[in-house]
């Protein structure tokens, strides 16, 4: 009901436009918020809710912000005029494009097409002047650059930002005389375009090239400032300051030929030495006079001139122009002065110096070969042919010790040539040895005691290695128990002796064996080992009364424990064979019936 009480209230019907609107009034109207209603057009009207928020066009650069029913009343019927815009007073300074100079006066719908709103007016010069471009758009669309609003012919071009700056004479031309069309673009920046005629008139007819600038300025034709010290990478220098243009510039310049700057592209029939020193003639000659060679620095070369080759003159090792083909190698000079025969090589120069070919101290070190000299070999008073015997070849030299202190060998050769492992390079009667690492290494008491106790003389390898050697007076078995008195004995402690019948023989002692004294049984003297019978006859010969009749075996029948304790047999009741000791007096008319049961 309170919307059809608004509709009777209305003050008239809405426009076309805003029909669909007629009968939801809140789509434009808030209750007692009048205010509100600008809010709602702006959220409809997007495109002006936009400029308002951006300060941009007509309704964002007005200085006071009016509701929008000031301008655009509604409720005038469907056929009513809400934007009433007058346009002779309307102040286009408020919008994005201010009318200047003759735009003032330009027709509003010659920009605003009907049909069209305002705000889809181009802004753009091109936009209304393109039938206008004379220059076809190849100097873009920007006129504005050039163009003015007062007069479209009249141009603002600064010929400064192009590029072509206009200087000298330049500026007193007039467009037409190098502009021959509108396509500016086109017109050629090089001066011989325009001047190629003054070219044929100074008599170069092209020879110099199409850089005129390069001599000629704007100010004067006729002048030149060309000046080739500080135009040109090339200075005139010394004879070239007198030689003409023509000697070098035969051609025409910057495009058929180009003249070199180097020395060899002009005196390439001057050169001796056919580029066997490549091209850089200035390496060694001037611009002053091409014979003399006073700036050739042979430090500078692979062969450096160090003492008496300085003295030298340059036809001695220099047979011919080619200079590269002059040996460097010190051989191919002093070939007749070598000694060695080549033996040692080429490099005479590690032992010999340029001061002096003779002289050698200080130069060479035996360091670097495979025989250093260390202790008594460093010391001054050795001198070379002491070992080096033919100085025709010194890698022949040996370097075994024998070979040269083979006379100092007392020991007749007996410990071979390997002198080294026991004398040192400090002093020679000062000997290192290692007895350990021999088959007699030196334990116990055996290590303090002299030399010369054992080895009675120099032949080191006569000594002997048997105990008994040494050992022979305190030898109490008289040689019974073998030359190895080692078994039992050790080097610690003669006296302190140990040996284990059990493990180390065949024949275990067992029952009186054990307190038997080692002389009962090793009684003949031996020089190998000590071997005895393990057979019971061996020793107890006398005491078999059978006469051998028992055969050698008597451990058959006796005990260790006692001899004269025999084993007899016996029966069981399980029918298995037994033994058991008896006591029998010890008779040869034993009959052996008696023995065995029945």
């Amino acid at each position: 009901m309170a919307q059809g009480i608004e509709s009777v209230v209305a003050p008239g019907k809405l426009i076309q436009g805003h029909v669909k609107w007629e009968d939801d009034c809140k789509q434009c109207h808030v209750k007692f918020d009048r205010k509100a209603q600008d809010r709602l057009c702006i959220d409809c009207h997007k495109e002006i809710g936009a400029d308002v928020r951006a300060n941009s066009g007509f309704h964002g650069k007005k200085a006071q912000q009016q509701a929008c029913r000031v301008c655009h009343t509604e409720h005038k019927g469907r056929d009513g005029r809400i934007v009433v815009l007058d346009q002779k007073q309307f102040d286009h300074t408020l919008t994005n494009f201010v009318l200047q100079g003759k735009h003032q006066k330009t027709e509003c719908a010659k920009c605003h097409l009907a049909g069209k709103k305002f705000r889809a007016a181009a802004h753009e010069c091109n936009a209304c002047h393109k039938k206008d471009d004379v220059h076809k758009g190849e100097l873009g669309t920007k006129c504005e650059s050039c163009h003015k609003e007062s007069a479209w012919k009249e141009a603002k071009f600064d010929h400064d930002k192009a590029r072509f700056p206009l200087t000298g004479k330049h500026l007193d031309v007039k467009c037409a005389e190098c502009h021959k069309n509108t396509n500016y673009r086109e017109t050629p920046r090089n001066c011989f375009a325009c001047h190629q005629k003054m070219d044929d008139q100074k008599g170069h007819r092209g020879q110099f090239g199409e850089k005129c600038e390069t001599c000629h300025g704007t100010k004067l034709w006729k002048s030149t400032t060309f000046n080739h010290d500080v135009d040109t990478k090339f200075a005139l220098r010394g004879k070239h300051g007198s030689a003409k243009c023509v000697s070098c510039h035969t051609g025409k310049l910057y495009s058929t030929l180009k003249v070199g700057k180097e020395c060899y592209s002009c005196h390439q029939k001057d050169d001796k030495h056919k580029e066997s020193l490549g091209k850089e003639c200035a390496n060694c000659h001037t611009e002053k006079n091409w014979k003399e060679s006073p700036k050739f620095d042979h430090a500078a070369s692979i062969f450096p001139l160090l003492g008496k080759h300085a003295k030298i003159e340059c036809k001695e090792c220099h047979k011919s122009a080619m200079f590269k083909e002059a040996p460097k190698d010190c051989l191919g000079c002093h070939k007749k002065d070598d000694k060695h025969n080549s033996s040692l090589g080429e490099k005479c120069a590690e032992c010999h110096t340029e001061t002096q070919w003779k002289a050698t101290e200080g130069r060479f070190s035996h360091d670097r070969t495979k025989f250093v000299l260390r202790n008594a070999h460093a010391k001054t008073g050795v001198k070379c042919v002491a070992c080096h015997k033919d100085l025709s070849s010194f890698r022949r030299t040996p370097m075994d010790c024998f070979s040269c202190h083979k006379k100092d060998d007392k020991h007749d050769g007996q410990e071979g040539v390997q002198c080294e492992k026991c004398h040192s390079y400090r002093e020679w009667k000062l000997a290192q040895f290692d007895h350990g690492l021999t088959r007699f290494p030196l334990l116990g008491k055996h290590s303090p005691v002299k030399c010369e106790k054992c080895h009675t003389s120099t032949r080191f390898k006569d000594a002997k290695v048997a105990c008994l050697a040494c050992h022979f007076k305190d030898d109490k078995h008289k040689k019974t128990l073998g030359p190895d008195c080692a078994q039992c004995h050790n080097a610690r402690t003669w006296k302190d002796w140990s040996y284990d019948h059990d493990l180390r023989t065949k024949f275990a002692l067992d029952g009186k064996h054990k307190s038997t004294a080692c002389a009962r049984c090793h009684t003949a003297p031996t020089e190998q080992r000590a071997l005895v019978s393990t057979q019971c006859i061996s020793c107890h010969g006398r005491d078999d009364v059978h006469e051998g009749s028992f055969g050698r075996q008597c451990q058959q029948c006796h005990l260790t424990s006692a001899f004269k304790t025999l084993k007899q047999k016996t029966g069981r009741q399980d029918g298995t064979a037994g033994s058991r000791s008896i006591v029998v007096p010890m008779d040869k008319s034993i009959r052996l019936s008696e023995l065995i049961p029945r």
